[in-house]
């Protein structure tokens, strides 16, 4: 592959190639990453390498594997001195040891160090799975570990530093009879932060449904009060009771039970409509942090999805869309409902894999 062939598909596949050989490349660093060429030129070899090197790269360690899989990737034709020599990876070894415990130099073996099943599995598409993949992912759910995010709040309460807080140091000094008394502080408190998912349940995204029905449970289980759930496709339906159980399976049960277009058609807009009349203007969208889990597609008017994200941005604090088909190599936002949202989004990420549901869930905790 070179860059003057399918330059899109090259600096993709690119990336996860890179992903593929360790390096913790994420959609995230992917889009600066191909801002970057954009920024200067694909067709130079040198840009590419070093956009990629200061995107894609977590540390110092990862030049190595980068520069071999950049070589191997292009062939490329790069100035003199631009790449860093390879370093082969060293090499672990291990003392056999006698019945008495004496090390032998002698039986050295070398031991063979990769990436462990379970940290393969969270970063595989959910809907590739079989159907052992699958029930070993609902247990990595356990795995989750969500936070609720907060707001800062109207009212103000004592702190070791912030601004100073007049009445309570006057009655201070009042107690010690005029004496000069140590000036006390206060700053605003935090409350929680609403959080509103709206999960399509539509024939498009049932291989994805479950999983993000579970990674809802997960966010309900840790801020009950604060966490909504909807599910959208041909009609709006609020599941937030049934998730409240502790326990998961039954609550997806419980959840599947009133879902009554599941694996049906999509009308995002309408479904939007409709959930901004009836719930989000009268309060639940309000400086919430709103996720539409959907891959986009649309059967209804673009237009009116369009609008319906509109007003969504301007009631809720942040507006995130996960897009399962994100993560894949050589995606593109090309469908009409994507391109009609994506100017209201605050951040369009991933959603096929477990590792990006954990993203999703440090997205939503630093909103």
């Amino acid at each position: 592959m070179t860059l003057n062939q399918s330059p899109d598909f090259a600096l993709v596949g690119f990336a996860s190639a890179l992903r593929h050989a360790g390096l913790a490349v994420t959609a995230d660093r992917v889009q600066v990453f191909l801002q970057a060429v954009v920024a200067l030129d694909a067709a130079v070899a040198a840009d590419v390498y070093w956009s990629g090197r200061a995107a894609l790269c977590s540390g110092p360690d990862d030049t190595a594997r980068y520069d071999e899989v950049f070589a191997a990737w292009f062939s490329g034709d790069l100035p003199s001195g631009s790449l860093r020599r390879t370093q082969s990876a060293p090499t672990i070894l291990q003392a056999g040891l006698d019945a008495e415990g004496n090390g032998d130099g002698d039986d050295d073996r070398s031991l063979t160090v990769s990436a462990s099943d379970t940290e393969v599995l969270r970063h595989r598409d959910v809907a590739e799975l079989s159907a052992t993949d699958r029930a070993e992912l609902v247990r990595m759910f356990a795995s989750l570990k969500p936070r609720a995010p907060v707001r800062r709040g109207t009212r103000r309460r004592p702190a070791h530093m912030g601004e100073i807080d007049p009445r309570r140091t006057m009655r201070a000094q009042l107690r010690q009879v005029g004496e000069p008394a140590r000036v006390l502080y206060r700053r605003r408190g935090t409350r929680p932060r609403r959080v509103v998912l709206l999960v399509d349940v539509s024939g498009s995204m049932r291989p994805y449904a479950d999983s993000l029905l579970r990674l809802a449970h997960t966010l309900v289980r840790v801020a009950p009060r604060q966490v909504e759930v909807f599910t959208i496709g041909t009609r709006l339906t609020r599941v937030t009771p049934a998730l409240r159980h502790r326990d998961p399976e039954y609550a997806l049960r419980l959840a599947g039970d009133v879902v009554p277009d599941w694996s049906g058609g999509t009308r995002l807009g309408e479904v939007l409509k409709v959930f901004l009349d009836r719930w989000g203007q009268r309060g639940t969208a309000r400086r919430a942090v709103v996720v539409v889990c959907s891959d986009g597609w649309e059967r209804g008017d673009t237009a009116l999805l369009g609008a319906q994200l509109r007003r969504l941005a301007a009631l809720a604090h942040r507006v995130v869309w996960l897009n399962p088909h994100r993560g894949k190599p050589g995606y593109l936002p090309v469908q009409a409902g994507i391109v009609a949202v994506l100017p209201y989004l605050d951040d369009l990420i991933a959603g096929h894999s477990l590792a990006s549901f954990a993203d999703l869930l440090e997205v939503v905790a630093d909103a």
